[in-house]
């Protein structure tokens, strides 16, 4: 059997909304009312409110009081509407127009048309690459220190060598140990980090290797042979020397920074004619200059 309909109690049918029938009210007379579809600013309820308005705070009283027109709202409550009546009113205000930057002196430009900032020309420098922005030995150098991949750590440990470079006290060169010449004072050297590190690991860097080749002599006896190097090949064989020396100091401390500032101390050692890796320059060298009569005995490529 279809079940029979209940009577609503004075509960469940509630009456509409004041704003609702505030409205419907309005749209009856002609008068009109508020509008349901957004909030009823405090303006215009004071202004139906005779009471209301001897009550209203005193922010309210002067902004009504200053407002000239009654019966409007002193503002926008639609972006919509007030961006379609700007179009309409200044259809040229729709268009935007870039107009071309000014020339970057130094560089030259394209193509300004349609750009904010001028492109510059092409090929780009050599430091204007994103992956040449460091200098070569420090990069060369980063990369000798990475371990496992780890090239973010690398660049951390090489940011802690420099800076402590900067921050340590001058050093005092060692006359027995001379520097490469054509560098300003050792009293400077902080003030200029990658010089003072490229002082250092291109005043070690040897300038030949030694090569054992079999049969050079014949009978099967391997003979030393100095073979020369190029830069990058004897910053490669310092910075290893370097970190070889600096693995081997007294740890100072703990943490991430124990062994940049390891590094650090042995290039200020290198500077200062402290360092171990002075006696390995000079053994290579030494072995070279006796075998360089071997050179003559090197069999030629036919």
């Amino acid at each position: 059997m279809p079940e029979a309909k209940q009577p609503k109690g004075p509960n469940q049918e509630q009456l509409p909304h004041v704003s609702e029938e505030a409205a419907s009210t309005g749209a009856i007379t002609g008068e009109g009312g508020p509008e349901i579809e957004q909030s009823t600013p405090v303006q215009e309820v004071l202004q139906r409110d005779e009471k209301g308005q001897e009550k209203a705070p005193k922010v309210i009283k002067d902004d009504r009081s200053s407002t000239s027109q009654k019966g409007t709202r002193s503002y926008s409550t639609s972006a919509r509407r007030m961006a379609l009546t700007q179009t309409m009113d200044h259809p040229e205000s729709s268009i935007i127009d870039f107009e071309p930057s000014r020339p970057t002196p130094g560089i030259k430009v394209r193509d300004p048309a349609g750009h904010i900032f001028g492109l510059p020309e092409l090929p780009l420098p050599s430091k204007s690459h994103i992956k040449h922005r460091y200098d070569a030995i420090v990069e060369q150098f980063t990369n000798l220190m990475m371990q496992d991949g780890k090239k973010a750590r690398a660049q951390t440990n090489m940011a802690l060598i420099l800076e402590r470079l900067r921050t340590a006290p001058p050093p005092t060169s060692d006359p027995r140990r001379p520097l490469i010449p054509g560098f300003p004072p050792t009293t400077h050297l902080p003030l200029n980090p990658i010089l003072y590190l490229t002082l250092a690991v291109d005043s070690v860097a040897p300038l030949l290797r030694i090569r054992a080749q079999k049969g050079a002599a014949g009978g099967g006896v391997a003979l030393q042979i100095p073979i020369p190097l190029n830069l990058r090949q004897r910053r490669r064989t310092a910075i290893m020397w370097l970190l070889d020396a600096a693995s081997r100091r007294t740890t100072k401390g703990s943490g991430r920074t124990m062994f940049p500032h390891k590094v650090a101390d042995e290039l200020i050692g290198i500077v200062e004619g402290k360092s171990g890796v002075w006696d390995k320059r000079g053994a290579v060298h030494k072995l070279g200059i006796a075998a360089r009569a071997n050179l003559a005995l090197r069999p030629r490529r036919r």
